[in-house]
């Protein structure tokens, strides 16, 4: 069933608050961590959220399936978090964001490794592994997702798990 169009000029406002309270509910977990990913910042990666949803909200796109808006949430978050890197002349190191110490669990040291080495690489390299490992995007995804060929988002992933087992150390020894 199609959704129905709401233009926001006296249009049912009970559906238009429902498809921001489902799109929130759905999305604003995936939009944090993604931000986070680029911003390493909670209150910038807060800003994206809410940029990202007021464009959800203003424009009301219509998608072919939940796939399609996932993949369309997942790049306007990537440009708007790429925008605000270029856009901040100074980055400001604020006392909330330094990240308090994990509580003592297993593997918890180990994930802090792995994803402060992810967190190292760069740019074309952490959107690759970020989409294939965190989010489970095959490969033929992530290429479109970033806008590469398949062969080039596979050695790109390929190049990042090199990189990764310099910086940690492979396991395997």
């Amino acid at each position: 069933m199609p959704k129905k169009e709401v233009d926001g000029r006296g249009g049912d406002g009970g559906d238009q608050r429902r498809e921001a309270e489902r799109f929130v509910r759905t999305y604003s977990d995936l939009i944090l961590r993604l931000s986070y990913t680029y911003l390493h910042s909670t209150y910038d990666a807060q800003d994206v959220c809410q940029t990202v949803f007021l464009k959800m909200l203003t424009r009301r796109p219509q998608f072919e399936g939940e796939g399609h808006e996932r993949a369309w949430v997942i790049r306007v978050t990537a440009n708007a978090c790429k925008d605000l890197l270029r856009r901040a002349d100074k980055r400001v190191l604020c006392l909330d964001d330094v990240a308090e110490p994990p509580a003592p669990d297993d593997g918890a040291h180990e994930r802090q490794t792995v994803l402060d080495a992810v967190m190292s690489l760069p740019e074309a390299y952490r959107e690759v592994v970020y989409l294939h490992y965190f989010e489970g995007y095959p490969i033929r995804d992530v290429a479109r997702l970033v806008n590469v060929g398949e062969a080039a988002a596979t050695k790109r992933l390929s190049r990042a798990r090199d990189m990764l087992r310099e910086r940690i150390g492979d396991s395997d020894d």
